[in-house]
């Protein structure tokens, strides 16, 4: 590639491509020796209570077996700043999953056989796992995540709903779901004296080594944290899990290195999960759908080890101009798994309540969904009055209908009869905010031409590594192979986490300072280079995280096109489109494949993934990827995503937005109103299951879904 295709946007390859498909990428538990170890963890096997015996007898007398670590003998930890590290600290059993012993052994094999020889005695406690809108221990806290108030209030809502022209109080379900990364989380631990070395699969090293020192008592330099590649997280290894605390300390115990891979069907109990939010929507309009009252109640649960609050009625914030609004969250702590960082957190089931009742009002009204959002545009944001840095979304509706076909739609629903099949399509809208954080990074010129950048960034299967090459080499002016990236080595200084859409702007904006700087340093220079290089370095403290006073987000309108069987209850996505408005591009192929995974995401969030909770024995029923169902191939149509070109000078040095999650948000609910337009029956709990459907359309009086008996 020459320097004049270095310029940011070309579709450049994944620098990793060949090493992962040829097997040549290690991740967290592929660092072998041939002293290493492995360990397997024992799960409670009771809702509530605490542990009163372990009998690790016939575990320790299994060949290969080295140590069962318990509450009894475990290495003592610091206090750890989330309360979910605290592990093998105590008997208390707060939820079923919860870990209360270790394994470790010569083999997997071997440690797998020895956990399933643990014996562990509990004195049980009655546990209520049960989720209800009227739950009578739901309080609304202080805070939702991200540090968000639980409840806003502007004017007199509930008088100007009671006064509108159109009124629509309604209700949605979101199910808990779960994140299922490719790469289960794994860690491999080693000491040396009183350095520790971890290989983590973890979305940032550093947030893990500043965990680990907390917990082991360390400064941080003493601790070098790894992740050098990531298959996958979507916010479950956004923060330091217990698999690598677990790791250090058997390592510590044996003194040999040790990997802890958690078994698949282990991960929904100990990893995070998106809680199930129960929404409450109120709209009022006037005649011609312009919104008057705006009231968005959410009702969530969190466990009893620490408080989540899904911050899912943020978004109606942001979205829509109503002068009287009203969001709220109620949580209850119950005797559940953490609920945790899941893609999206907020956005995707806020964004699914709230374009769902968009699309209700918008048949109330009689007015063309696409149409009734353009009419609700706001021209500042509506909670905070700032103005919008940049807001495309109106391009990006009117974009999609044009690409979509959308004015070729008959409007009335069960108005596409093919057969047996009923054909229905759909819009949402989506938005995420753009979020950044600090870093440090250098440049090297080394004396051959070349250009070495250290960025601790985390590829967790995004394209990091091209990304900040291409940036690179547009601030240095140098031809994109002429830059060598590396990443994902906590030594290497701060770099924030690969989570919330940050990760590109936030390293990428310390990358850009310190190639910027190189740059000027080579300027004019006529002396060869020393032998070591040239070096630059940024610090974007204060910067990259200083308050803007814009309003700033990214936004996106999502079309669906569905087929629904009227037989069998099966819906069919037949066509899914997005356009997005997310400022620069940096790099079309990988934006693209970020764009339509999480559009797929959103699509198994709409009629496959589906996790209950059992009330007797306290556990998710859906544990794996045989029960909980991710969207297949064969379940996925090519979808389509484009972009509008958005020029915002208020972002970052490359005038990016954040990519990763914008995609998933309002899928879901793009496909629900697309399977209202088909059927005519309004479907309001996920995910749009054959059954459900199927029993949707015989209490509706369907003909042909009467064969489906």
């Amino acid at each position: 590639m020459t320097a004049t295709e270095t310029v940011l946007g070309a579709p450049a390859e994944r620098r990793e491509g060949r090493e992962k498909v040829t097997g040549t990428a290690r991740y967290a538990a592929e660092y072998d020796s041939a002293d290493r170890a492995h360990a397997w963890p024992v799960p409670a096997t009771v809702a509530r209570g605490r542990v009163v015996a372990v009998d690790a007898a016939a575990a320790l007398a299994l060949p290969g077996v080295l140590a069962v670590l318990t509450h009894e003998n475990a290495p003592r930890l610091g206090d750890p700043d989330d309360p979910v590290l605290a592990v093998l600290q105590s008997p208390r059993v707060p939820h079923r999953g919860w870990f209360v012993a270790l394994v470790v052994a010569e083999t997997l094999e071997a440690a797998r056989a020895g956990a399933g020889a643990v014996r562990v005695t509990y004195e049980t406690e009655g546990a209520d796992v049960t989720l209800t809108a009227s739950h009578p221990e739901a309080y609304v806290p202080d805070s939702a995540n991200g540090g968000f108030p639980a409840v806003t209030e502007q004017g007199d809502p509930d008088g100007a709903f009671a006064s509108s022209a159109a009124r629509l109080d309604v209700g949605y379900t979101v199910p808990p779901l779960h994140n299922h990364p490719m790469e289960p989380h794994a860690g491999t631990a080693h000491w040396e004296g009183d350095r520790l070395t971890v290989y983590s699969s973890s979305q940032g090293t550093s947030a893990v080594r500043a965990e680990l020192a907390r917990l082991f008592g360390l400064p941080e330099d003493r601790i070098t944290v790894r992740s050098e590649h990531v298959g996958g997280g979507f916010g479950s290894k956004g923060t330091p899990r217990p698999e690598v605390v677990l790791a250090a300390m058997a390592a510590r115990e044996t003194g040999r290195p040790v990997t802890l891979a958690l078994p698949r069907r282990y991960l929904p109990a100990v990893v995070g999960h998106r809680a199930p939010t129960l929404h409450r929507l109120r709209l009022g309009a006037d005649a011609d759908g312009r919104l008057t009252s705006l009231t968005h109640e959410v009702t969530t649960y969190t466990s009893r080890v620490k408080e989540f609050v899904e911050q899912a009625a943020v978004p109606a914030r942001v979205m829509y101009a109503a002068p009287t609004m009203r969001t709220l969250h109620r949580v209850a702590a119950l005797d559940v798994p953490t609920p945790s960082w899941m893609r999206a957190p907020g956005e995707c089931p806020g964004m699914y309540a709230l374009e769902s009742a968009m699309d209700e009002l918008a048949v109330e009204v009689g007015v063309d969904p696409v149409e009734l959002r353009i009419r609700n545009e706001p021209e500042t944001e509506p909670e905070s009055g700032k103005p919008f840095s940049s807001r495309s979304l109106v391009e990006c509706l009117r974009d999609g209908a044009r690409r979509f076909g959308w004015e070729r739609r008959d409007p009335r629903p069960r108005s596409g009869e093919e057969g047996p099949l009923l054909i229905g399509t759909g819009v949402a809208s989506a938005t995420y905010p753009v979020l950044v954080g600090p870093g440090v990074a250098s440049a090297r010129a080394l004396p051959g031409g070349d250009f070495l950048v250290r960025v601790n960034a985390t590829d967790i299967g995004t394209g990091a590594r091209t990304v900040l090459a291409q940036i690179a080499a547009d601030a240095l002016g140098a031809p994109l192979d002429a830059v060598r990236v590396e990443i994902a080595d906590s030594d290497i200084g701060f770099g924030s986490v690969a989570g919330g859409s940050s990760g590109t702007a936030s390293w990428g904006s310390a990358v850009h300072e310190a190639c910027a700087r190189l740059s000027g340093m080579l300027a004019g220079r006529s002396e060869p280079l020393p032998e070591e290089g040239l070096v630059a370095e940024a610090d974007t403290s204060g910067k990259a995280d200083a308050e803007s006073p814009y309003a700033r987000h990214a936004f996106g309108a999502h079309f669906a096109e569905v087929a629904v069987d009227t037989v069998s209850g099966e819906v069919r996505v037949t066509r899914l489109l997005g356009v997005f408005a997310a400022g620069r591009i940096l790099n079309a192929r990988t934006a693209r494949s970020q764009f339509i995974g999480g559009m797929t995401m959103g699509l198994g969030m709409a009629l496959t993934e589906d996790s209950t909770m059992d009330p007797a024995f306290g556990d998710f029923t859906q544990s794996d990827l045989a029960s909980y169902h991710v969207p297949a191939h064969a379940d996925v149509v090519a979808p389509e995503a484009y972009w509008v070109e958005e020029a915002d000078d208020h972002l970052n040095p490359m005038g990016s937005k954040g990519i990763g999650e914008i995609g998933i948000v309002g899928t879901a609910a793009a496909v629900g109103n697309a399977v209202h337009h088909a059927t005519g029956i309004r479907f309001r709990e996920l995910p749009l299951t054959p059954d459900r459907v199927l029993t949707g359309l015989l209490e509706h009086g369907h003909p042909a879904g009467m064969l489906g008996v």
